[in-house]
């Protein structure tokens, strides 16, 4: 096995992914409860949310997100599926803003985040999204086959027929 091989089928480097997604994901939520309504005016500013349901989203979104992040700090079930879901719908909605031309900040850690301001916000959002997935990509790839006793598929046994 090459080091490249064991450092990813490593349990540690699948904690570090895990918990780093995570953590990403919690200080996100955090952040964003703590200015539900500038995070309403960031959604609104998208234009994909109906106007009646830009508040509950302030409120629901980071809610959400906390809760998904704890579970993958966790490693309990279907937190890696919810991260997952979440990161594909904010590639989603950045892909369309950058498409739109929108020159707004991502609100992805917060309103007024100052990364966002500072790196023209929605690509520089899509490139860290981008790899957000590819971490729960190979946190997936890693709980299928890397896990103690899991098989890669080169190494699934083949019954012969008699």
């Amino acid at each position: 096995m090459t080091p490249l091989s064991s450092l990813l089928r490593s349990r540690r480097t699948y904690l570090f992914a895990r918990v780093l997604l995570g953590g990403l994901f919690l200080v996100a939520g955090v952040i964003k409860f703590a200015a539900p309504e500038q995070l309403a005016v960031v959604i609104d500013a998208f234009g994909l949310v109906p106007p009646g349901l830009v508040r509950p989203m302030s409120y629901l979104l980071p809610a959400v997100e906390v809760v998904a992040g704890i579970g993958l700090i966790f490693d309990l079930r279907g937190s890696l599926s919810v991260v997952t879901l979440l990161v594909a719908v904010f590639l989603a909605v950045l892909a369309w803003g950058i498409h739109m031309g929108l020159d707004i900040d991502c609100g992805c850690y917060g309103p007024g985040d100052p990364e966002a301001e500072a790196f023209s916000g929605l690509r520089t959002a899509f490139g860290r999204d981008l790899l957000m997935l590819g971490g729960a990509l190979y946190c997936f790839w890693w709980r299928r086959f890397a896990r103690e006793g899991a098989r890669s598929p080169s190494q699934s046994v083949v019954f012969k027929e008699n």
